[in-house]
């Protein structure tokens, strides 16, 4: 029986890829992409050229089993996301359930995601926290939110910079204008950029300038 290897890959910078993800990938008899066009881009960077296929939110209910049948014929699969870890806030749970399902061996490579970074240079506290990811979008959002409302943990979540905006007025709204928060943006790129203070000081930052590049916000818990 094979394996299945869970591969974090870097979240922007090429240079957090560490040696034993590119030897996995380059001994790997199929690499699992998120998207393929993306992922040709770093294989391509590190010489590799392993047989890839797709394997994303939109179709991994229909792969998962022939995947899991490559495995136990023998087949030794890597599994990547475009960026960070899969798993956190990108497809990978269903591929790991279904192989621990069939005894079939996991290991999840340490590597780059995103909001690790992000929450310990908040500057918040981080010896608890909670990951929320991406909030949902319409149906449940304000749900979710008004259960968050008493958590005395720091809270994480994932943003995109065209909704920023509205989510720090949301939080202004459920949370308080005055609550700490952070905002990280562009992790481990060029142009890596934490802000911190009051979520009314964020608002009135991003207000000014629009925000780019892929977004991280950490806020304070009720009692921090």
């Amino acid at each position: 029986m094979g394996k299945l290897y869970v591969v974090p890959t870097p979240v922007g910078n090429l240079e957090d890829m560490t040696f034993r993800a590119i030897k996995v990938l380059k001994e790997a008899d199929l690499i699992l992409a998120e998207d393929t066009r993306t992922s040709g881009i770093l294989l391509k960077h590190f010489e590799i050229k392993n047989a890839m296929q797709s394997h994303h939110k939109f179709n991994e209910h229909k792969t998962v089993e022939s995947v899991v049948n490559k495995i136990k014929a023998g087949e030794t699969v890597a599994l990547i996301s475009d960026a960070g870890t899969p798993g956190i806030s990108d497809p990978g749970f269903l591929v790991v359930r279904e192989c621990v399902r069939n005894g079939i061996e996991v290991q999840c490579l340490p590597g780059a995601t995103a909001f690790v970074p992000a929450l310990v240079a908040s500057g918040l506290p981080n010896e608890k926290f909670c990951f929320e990811g991406f909030l949902p979008q319409k149906k449940g959002r304000q749900t979710r939110l008004k259960a968050l409302v008493e958590e005395s943990r720091t809270m994480v979540f994932y943003e995109s910079p065209h909704r920023l905006l509205k989510t720090l007025m949301q939080f202004a709204e459920y949370f308080g204008s005055e609550r700490q928060a952070a905002v990280s943006r562009e992790i481990s790129k060029l142009h890596e950029e934490t802000l911190r203070g009051t979520l009314a000081e964020l608002i009135e930052h991003f207000t000014a300038i629009a925000p780019r590049g892929e977004i991280v916000i950490v806020l304070a818990g009720i009692d921090n």
